[in-house]
């Protein structure tokens, strides 16, 4: 082995080796760290535990501080620790030739870049293949899927810079993983009114989704129009912003594009149709805790991930218990879907609670979503007078409410009033553009054929 390869080794390895010592390190230095920096460094360094949402704020000054406050703690401690008595400056350290601050930073990157691409395959592959229930739909629903996430994705990020929602954003690998954070919220809405909508329409409609949710993230998130304090709304993983928000957007959609013809349809699944969502729902269900801890600051994640394990297996146990006693027989829609309303409804404390209150809040959450598609979803369509393909309001819809007003009771520092208000003004602003975006959508006419992809797609006969 080279004396290069051996010491490129011996970097990695550090790396690795100093992780988990982070805590008690930073215990051991913090004093003198602080000290060494200068003042903009200093007080976010004071208060970076008190805020869950450093990760989602779009100022582009203060991505800086929480990516330098990181990195600038992580390798002052590994040179104090083998140098002790001797205070070296931030400055100094980051201008060391080969030094570890420029590897911890690639290290951080490339972090940055595997939660990305976890939640990328929650998208194409999870969501894509969760909505392929629908027995003539298949190729509509993976379509959709597709093109959703890449309009969503470089429009979001394209608004960022134009300063239209906060301050402007540079086009980071934290920037896309928020633009995905708007396709994630957009495909709920899209099962919505899944089947109905040309494939064009589709289109239009993530032209409008986006910044719909983007004036609701600015509100929810960075003090839009003063309604809620900055950094003061518990919602790590999104159970208000993204997942509550997308389906009453959906909801509002629904009430403009149901036909009468469509009230009247059956939707129909097969046996492989619904093993194809079932495929779906297990992806979700395996890289939703990279989901819900991504937005949470580096010494949270872990918790946010393990709560969110937890909380998706109380969902997955309660869905089958309640599914039993409600329809007397397991229903597989309801095990593809309400499986998954524990990662929904854990997504707001995931960084804030213990693992106890995330298993009950996930069972409470699978039972809840059950009840949704078993008993209130027949009686929502028909005051609606919509109809809800996928059953969102019952998966993201209640089981995110849940979730957001849950942290009240399971998460620290909570302010009880504000998590009320981000509920209900997210609810308002929801259901209103999601009205907006139907009747936008619906004056470019209604499909001929719901739920059948020979309206739009070259279908290979069937053999039998």
């Amino acid at each position: 082995m080279s004396v290069r390869r051996f010491l490129r080794l011996y970097v990695v390895m550090s790396i690795v080796l100093l992780i988990p010592l982070i805590g008690i390190v930073r215990s051991s230095y913090g004093t003198e760290v602080l000290e060494d920096r200068p003042v903009d460094y200093t007080l976010p360094a004071i208060h970076e535990n008190q805020n869950d949402w450093n990760e989602w704020i779009t100022e582009d000054r203060s991505s800086n501080v929480n990516y330098e406050n990181h990195r600038i703690l992580l390798a002052s401690n590994n040179v104090e620790s083998h140098t002790p008595g001797k205070a070296v400056s931030a400055s100094e350290k980051s201008e060391a030739p080969g030094g570890l601050s420029s590897a911890m930073e690639d290290f951080l990157e490339l972090a940055k870049y595997g939660k990305a691409i976890h939640v990328m395959a929650m998208l194409m592959v999870g969501f894509g293949f969760l909505m392929v229930f629908v027995k003539r739909y298949g190729y509509g629903a993976v379509t959709a899927t597709y093109i959703a996430v890449s309009i969503v994705i470089p429009y979001y990020m394209f608004l960022k810079k134009m300063h239209i929602f906060g301050e402007p954003a540079e086009l980071t690998m934290d920037r896309l993983i928020l633009s995905e954070f708007c396709a994630a919220s957009i495909l709920i809405a899209t099962g919505a009114f899944l089947g109905r909508l040309k494939m064009s329409q589709y289109i239009i409609m993530a032209l409008v989704f986006v910044p719909s949710y983007m004036l609701n993230e600015w509100i929810m998130l960075e003090n839009g129009m003063g309604l809620i304090p900055k950094g003061q709304l518990i919602d790590t993983g999104g159970s208000i912003v993204i997942h509550q928000f997308g389906a009453y957007f959906g909801l509002g959609v629904i009430v403009r594009m149901t036909t009468s013809e469509d009230f009247n349809k059956k939707i129909e699944s097969d046996k492989i149709s619904n093993q194809f969502s079932m495929l779906g729902s297990m992806i979700l269900w395996i890289f939703w805790p990279s989901f819900c801890a991504a937005p949470a600051e580096i010494s949270k994640m872990p918790l946010a991930a393990v709560n969110t394990v937890l909380s998706l297996c109380g969902a997955t146990v309660a869905t089958y218990i309640a599914s039993t006693m409600i329809r007397k027989k397991i229903a597989i829609e309801d095990m593809a879907n309400a499986a998954l309303a524990g990662g929904v409804a854990i997504g707001s404390s995931c960084a804030h609670t213990t693992p106890k209150a995330s298993l009950a809040l996930g069972f409470v959450a699978g039972i809840l979503s059950v009840i949704g598609f078993a008993i209130i979803q027949p009686r929502v369509q028909k005051a609606l007078k919509g109809i809800d393909t996928c059953g969102v309001h019952n998966l993201h819809g209640m089981p995110g409410m849940l979730g957001g007003l849950a942290a009240i009771f399971i998460a620290q520092n909570v302010v009880p009033g504000l998590q009320i208000k981000g509920v209900f003004v997210t609810f308002i602003i929801a259901w209103i553009t999601g009205l907006a975006a139907g009747t936008i959508v619906s004056l470019f006419g209604y499909r001929k054929q719901s739920y059948e992809d020979n309206v739009e797609f070259i279908v290979e006969e069937e053999h039998h």
